[in-house]
């Protein structure tokens, strides 16, 4: 079995800083690569950023300059540190990877964290 856990989130000021945390755990073989995504209210998720094993990184435009995102693949740890925050950044915030599992024959599957409440107040 594997679990994404995610941490960080919370009630922040206008112009402070987050950062949030998902850690993968279970059987796992491999790790392919790794996003962050949000739900405001009444809106379709959307991805924010990600980043594949060796680094490369993508960004959506409303948070290019202000949010970074990062991973520890010894510790099957991405991060996402938010600076700048603005009010339409408040969201649950949704870490996403490709896992396989030990045994799967390397295939890879869709996991979701269970997700982290970001909220920015004006």
């Amino acid at each position: 079995q594997v679990q994404l856990v995610e941490s960080g989130g919370g009630l922040v000021q206008a112009g402070g800083s987050l950062r949030l945390s998902c850690a993968a755990s279970g059987s796992i073989f491999s790790i392919n690569g790794m996003a962050w995504y949000r739900q405001a209210p009444g809106k379709q998720r959307e991805l924010v950023a990600d980043i594949t094993r060796g680094g490369s990184t993508n960004y959506a435009d409303p948070v290019k300059g202000r949010f970074t995102i990062s991973r520890d693949n010894a510790k099957n740890t991405v991060y996402l540190q938010m600076n700048s925050l603005k009010p339409e950044d408040t969201a649950v915030y949704y870490c996403h990877t490709r896992i396989a599992r030990v045994g799967s024959g390397v295939v890879f599957r869709d996991y979701w964290g269970q997700g982290t409440q970001v909220t920015v107040a004006s």
